[in-house]
C-alpha cells in the first residue's frame, strides 16, 4: 500500500479523498492556495503546503509547484481529484517521470481520449454511435457554416477540452452560429487554455445518461451502472440520480446495451482507473456517445451508495497495480440514490455565484443521508473557484424513498450568510414531472419559466 499520497485538489473532493486514505491508513499531503489556508482539507491532511496565490493559474494548475510539494514531502502518489489537472496527460507524464504514481488513467489513455473530437473518432472505431458532426476541429466560421448546412440546424458548438458546460453554444441559424463560434472559442481559451471547438448535431430535449466504468492495468474493465444527469443549468449538472428513471420506466434494455458500449470504448482506449462514458438518449430510445470523463466524477457518490463500492479506494488499488477483484457479475444494484449539488449561487438571478462568509451552518443527517462537504460555520467561500460547497446524497429502497429522504434533508439543511441553490432543489423535488421521472435537459428552463418561477421564489 502507498505510505503517503498528495491530493492535488481542494474543496469537497480533497476531503473525500483524504477520508478514504485515512481508512486505508495512508498519510496525506494537502496543497492549498493562499485563499484556502483555512479550508477543511488543509486541516484534515497530515501535512499541508501552500503552493501559491488564489488564482488557480498560480496554484492548483502549477505542475511545477505541485511536483515540488510532492518531492519535498516524499509522497508515493498523487490523486488529482476532478477538475484542475485531473485530465491533463502532461501532468500524468511528469508524475510518471518523477517516479510518482498518478492515481488515474495512464497518460497514454488520456491521449487516446485527448479531446472530445478525438473521442468521437474512437467511439466510431468501437462501433458506438455518435451524433452527426465535424470530423475534428473546426478552424473558421466558413467551415462551421458548411458543417451546419450539411447536418442541419440546430447544432451544438463544443469545446474539445474541459467540461462543466463551458465553451458550449447552441445555434439555430447562420447568425447565431457565427456568434456562438467565437464566443465558445473565447470561453474555452479562458477556461481550459485551448480554444479548439467542434460541431455536432444538437438533439433537442435529450436525456443525459452516463455510465461509470472501472478498469485495471491487466485489461479488466467493468461498468457500475448508469447515472441520469439531465437536470442541468447552463449545461452544468445540478442533480443526478441512479438508476435513470428513463431507463427504469421506458427502456430497460438500454442498460445492457449502453453498458456494453461504454466498456467497448474503454477497451479501445486501453482505459484504466475510474472514468465515465457520457451519452445522450432521445425520446425514441436511441443513444449517442458524447465524451469520456477521464477522472472521478463529481456525482460518483450515488454510484457508491447503490453498489457499495468505494471508487476512490478502487482508483488507489488500480494505481498500485492490483487487479480488479470485482467482476461484472459481482456488481449488484441496491435501491435508488439521488445527489443534489449545493452551490453558493442565487438560482433566481441566473445562478449568479454568491461567495462570502457562512454564518450559520447546520448539516442534515439521519438514515440514508450522506453529505460530502468542506463547508462549516465561519468558512469564507472564495470568489476564485467553483461555487460547489456540498453534495447532498440520499439512498432509499426505491426512488420514492430516496426522494422523500432528500426532501427531508433539504428542509433540514441550514446555511445562512450566503445564497445557495437549496430552495431551487427543494422546488425540483416537489415538481410533479420530476417526481414521475419525466424530464430532460430542458427541465430547469421549464421550471424557471413564467408563473412557476414566481411560485418558487415566493416559497423560497
Amino acid at each position: 500500500m502507498f505510505e503517503k499520497i498528495l491530493v492535488a485538489n481542494r474543496g469537497e473532493i480533497a476531503v473525500r479523498i483524504i477520508r478514504t486514505c485515512k481508512e486505508l491508513n495512508i498519510r496525506t499531503v494537502a496543497i492549498y492556495s493562499e485563499a484556502d489556508a483555512n479550508s477543511m482539507h488543509v486541516q484534515m491532511a497530515d501535512e499541508a503546503i501552500c503552493i501559491g496565490k488564489a488564482p488557480s493559474s498560480e496554484s492548483y494548475l502549477r505542475v511545477d509547484r505541485i511536483i515540488s510539494a510532492a518531492e519535498i514531502t516524499d509522497v508515493d502518489a498523487i490523486h488529482p481529484g476532478y477538475g484542475f489537472l485531473s485530465e491533463n496527460a502532461h501532468f500524468a507524464d511528469v508524475c510518471e517521470n518523477c517516479n510518482i504514481r498518478f492515481i488515474g488513467p495512464s497518460s497514454r489513455a488520456m491521449n487516446a481520449l485527448s479531446d472530445k473530437a478525438v473521442s468521437r473518432t474512437l467511439a466510431k472505431k468501437a462501433g458506438v454511435p455518435a451524433p452527426p458532426g465535424s470530423d475534428g476541429l473546426v478552424e473558421n466560421e466558413q467551415e462551421a457554416k458548411e458543417i451546419a448546412k450539411r447536418i442541419g440546424y440546430p447544432v451544438m458548438i463544443k469545446a474539445i477540452a474541459g467540461g462543466g458546460g463551458r465553451g458550449m453554444r447552441i445555434a439555430h441559424n447562420d447568425m447565431s452560429l457565427v456568434k456562438g463560434f467565437y464566443t465558445a472559442r473565447t470561453e474555452a481559451e479562458k477556461a481550459f487554455g485551448n480554444s479548439g471547438v467542434y460541431i455536432e448535431k444538437y438533439i433537442e430535449n435529450p436525456h443525459h445518461v452516463e455510465f461509470q466504468i472501472l478498469g485495471d492495468n491487466r485489461g479488466n474493465i467493468i461498468h457500475l451502472g448508469e447515472r441520469d444527469c439531465s437536470i442541468q443549468r447552463r449545461n452544468q449538472k445540478i442533480l443526478e440520480e441512479t438508476p435513470s428513471p428513463l431507463i427504469e420506466n421506458r427502456f430497460k434494455d438500454l442498460r445492457k446495451k449502453m453498458g456494453k458500449a461504454a466498456i467497448r470504448i474503454a477497451e479501445v482506449a486501453n482505459y484504466t482507473s475510474a472514468g465515465t462514458v457520457e451519452f445522450i438518449v432521445d425520446d425514441s430510445g436511441s443513444f449517442y456517445f458524447l465524451e469520456v470523463n477521464k477522472r472521478i466524477q463529481v456525482e460518483h457518490p450515488i454510484t457508491e451508495e447503490v453498489t457499495g463500492i468505494d471508487l476512490v479506494k478502487q482508483q488507489i488499488l488500480v494505481a498500485l497495480g492490483e487487479p480488479l477483484k470485482i467482476s461484472q457479475g459481482d456488481v449488484h444494484f441496491n435501491g435508488h440514490a439521488i445527489e443534489c449539488r449545493i452551490n453558493a449561487e442565487d438560482p433566481f438571478d441566473d445562478f449568479r455565484p454568491c461567495p462570502g462568509r457562512i454564518e450559520m451552518y447546520y448539516p442534515p443527517g439521519g438514515r440514508g443521508v450522506r453529505l460530502d462537504s468542506h463547508a462549516y460555520a465561519g468558512y469564507m467561500i472564495p470568489p476564485t473557484y467553483d461555487s460547489l460547497i456540498a453534495k447532498l446524497i440520499t439512498h432509499g429502497r426505491d426512488r420514492r424513498d430516496a426522494m422523500d429522504k432528500m426532501n427531508r434533508a433539504l428542509n433540514e439543511y441550514m446555511v445562512t450568510g450566503i445564497k445557495t441553490t437549496i430552495p431551487f432543489e427543494q422546488a425540483i423535488l416537489q415538481d410533479p414531472n420530476f417526481r414521475r421521472g419525466v424530464y430532460s435537459t430542458s427541465f430547469v428552463d421549464q421550471l424557471l419559466g413564467g408563473a412557476r418561477r414566481e411560485l418558487i421564489e415566493e416559497k423560497a
